[in-house]
């Protein structure tokens, strides 16, 4: 080749080489929406996001730099089904969903933009994928419990109300999950010498009879599942059982800070965190249909002293050593 032919096949390079080779390229901003089922205002809910994005920023991912964050607060049915559709017809790389529900109202919206969930209870029963393993679809993302967990929760009832005889199950009514810990918490009573009865949750009203019903039986207790409980309705059950002096055993720690006696579940904030890791191995080009779907792998046991004693219950020894908080 002559000289003058390799410098105009330089020149004509230059002007289409990417600009990278001269200078580095900024890094293509990605878009990802969240859709949280909480009030913005909701103390637990900004700790679950701010996990979330604390995650994202570990895996290289910074609002302002290489990321955009959309975020709805969706506290009814009525605004899940809005802002799911609001979210989709942005067209993200990726939705992070905050449990079953907003999970629901966001594939309702689209088969086609890849979700992540945290927090799903049952997500086969729940249709959001089609088996744990091989997710099959546009969602995977972090179970919040196996159902075996639930009998745990009758065994830290009688550990701290050994005289209880008698066992109100509270579960939402809507849930199909609250099956599957009602099962499992009846597979395990008659070794306790527990009678259970089954509490389905419809509105406020339901929940204050039924305890009520629970303490005039004497030697009473509750157990409240992981079914979707809104905000209102938790803080109800907590100010029901001061009320009537009943032991109760919770599901979230959020239960045991705001007044509950004992809580044990998978740690709500984790899920969160742990949701970020998938959000950034689908932006790097895996698809959600081949990301197993699973399940927690730290659960805390929280106990709340004042409320113990308060109760008249003298929390064993062996007990609160095992706990992972005790609040006094």
């Amino acid at each position: 080749m002559r000289r003058r032919e390799f410098i105009t096949l330089l020149g004509g390079a230059a002007a289409v080489w990417p600009l990278g080779a001269r200078a580095q390229q900024p890094e293509r901003t990605r878009l990802i929406c969240v859709l949280m089922h909480l009030a913005a205002d909701d103390p637990e809910g900004q700790a679950r996001h701010a996990a979330f994005l604390q995650g994202l920023r570990q895996m290289g991912w910074s609002a302002g730099r290489n990321l955009r964050i959309d975020t709805r607060w969706a506290t009814s049915e009525a605004d899940r089904r809005r802002y799911a559709g609001e979210l989709v017809a942005l067209a993200p790389d990726v939705i992070m969903a905050s449990n079953s529900t907003t999970t629901a109202a966001l594939q309702a919206a689209t088969q086609i933009v890849p979700i992540v969930f945290s927090n799903v209870t049952d997500p086969v029963a729940a249709g959001f994928v089609d088996s744990l393993a091989r997710p099959g679809g546009n969602a995977t993302g972090f179970s919040l419990f196996e159902y075996g967990i639930s009998a745990k929760w009758l065994e830290l009832l009688k550990d701290i109300a050994p005289g209880t005889t008698r066992a109100a199950v509270i579960r939402e009514s809507t849930n199909p999950a609250g099956i599957g810990q009602f099962a499992a918490i009846q597979s395990v009573a008659p070794s306790h010498g527990v009678e259970l009865s089954p509490i389905v949750v419809r509105d406020g009203s339901e929940i204050e009879r039924a305890v009520a019903a629970v303490a005039r039986s004497g030697n009473g207790g509750l157990i409240v599942t992981a079914s979707g409980l809104r905000a209102s309705e938790s803080n109800l059950i907590v100010t029901l059982a001061a009320h009537y002096r009943l032991p109760a055993v919770y599901p979230f720690s959020s239960f045991v800070t705001g007044g509950g006696l004992i809580s044990y579940g998978p740690n709500s904030i984790d899920g969160y965190r742990r949701a970020a890791q998938y959000v950034d191995r689908i932006l790097r080009g895996e698809k959600p249909a081949n990301l197993p779907v699973q399940a927690p792998t730290k659960y805390d046991l929280v106990i709340n002293l004042k409320t113990a004693k308060t109760l008249g219950l003298e929390v064993p020894a062996q007990l609160l050593a095992r706990a992972d908080e005790v609040i006094e």
